[in-house]
């Protein structure tokens, strides 16, 4: 019963779907997206659901979700309505993935830890890529429009799933004091001479080892920027509220002086 219940919603969701889209009656926005429109709605959903998970409220979650939720929903139908593949198509093609990448749960597999059935994940995604036509690159099928930090991460998990990688933390931690070491060598040259365009490469070569650093220390680095932002952005609050109370206009203050309120704001949320 509870199954049958599940799936009246999945299918009055659908049916609303369909309603949105119909010439006859639909709604003129809805008639007007098509897949390249919605993207952006997409990654904001997307984005929403992640800021709902940090507040750790589920109402919020759920509601988040729920939108997420209809943006494949949505796209699923502009799909079908030009005779690509369904809902339903969707749906049965992510389940026959899951079985077919966890052999240790749905056949006769096994792995040791977490870590090891991520390893497996990888191995099968390698093997999957190499039996499609066309690129056979382990780094075939990345997305050229994914967020910096992210990209940057999934080009080294596939790199590492074929063995180019770094050992440990410490092997990129020099990598890491290497690559400050060529922009400092760049800044040190007179301003006269100084080359923007090899200053902007060497900070994306420092960008790209810092990621590599994270992903070796287990962090995620597009959360660890977003904590550090919104830990930046508690603390530079602070000092303006500090600065207004001492009467100091930051603007026009000595950079002494906003140091000296930052530290204060630091000592007061640690």
């Amino acid at each position: 019963m509870a199954e049958q219940a599940q799936l009246q919603h999945v299918n009055r969701l659908l049916e609303i779907m369909a309603q949105l889209r119909n010439p006859d009656g639909g709604c003129p926005w809805d008639l007007k997206q098509t897949m390249a429109s919605l993207i952006p709605y997409t990654i904001e959903e997307a984005y929403e659901v992640a800021a709902a998970i940090h507040t750790g409220n589920p109402l919020a979650i759920k509601d988040e979700l729920g939108d997420l939720l209809f943006q494949v929903v949505f796209y699923a139908q502009v799909a079908n309505e030009q005779g690509d593949f369904s809902f339903d198509e969707v749906a049965e093609a992510v389940a026959d993935k899951l079985i077919r990448r966890h052999p240790h749960v749905f056949a006769n597999g096994s792995v040791a830890d977490a870590e090891d059935a991520k390893r497996q994940w990888e191995r099968i995604k390698q093997h999957e890529r190499a039996g499609k036509p066309g690129d056979d690159s382990v780094l075939a099928d990345i997305p050229s429009n994914l967020p910096g930090l992210l990209q940057a991460l999934k080009i080294q998990k596939r790199c590492a799933a074929v063995g180019f990688d770094w050992d440990n933390p410490s092997q990129v931690m020099a990598k890491v004091r290497e690559e400050t070491d060529e922009i400092a060598a760049e800044l040190s040259v007179p301003d006269e001479q100084l080359q923007q365009d090899r200053i902007a490469e060497e900070i994306g070569d420092l960008l790209f080892t810092t990621v590599n650093l994270a992903r070796h220390c287990k962090v995620n680095p597009e959360t660890a920027l977003q904590h550090a932002n919104e830990k930046f952005m508690q603390r530079f609050r602070l000092v303006e509220r500090l600065a207004k109370e001492n009467d100091v206009a930051i603007a026009s203050a000595e950079l002494n002086a906003l140091e000296a309120l930052w530290q204060q704001a630091k000592k007061i949320t640690t």
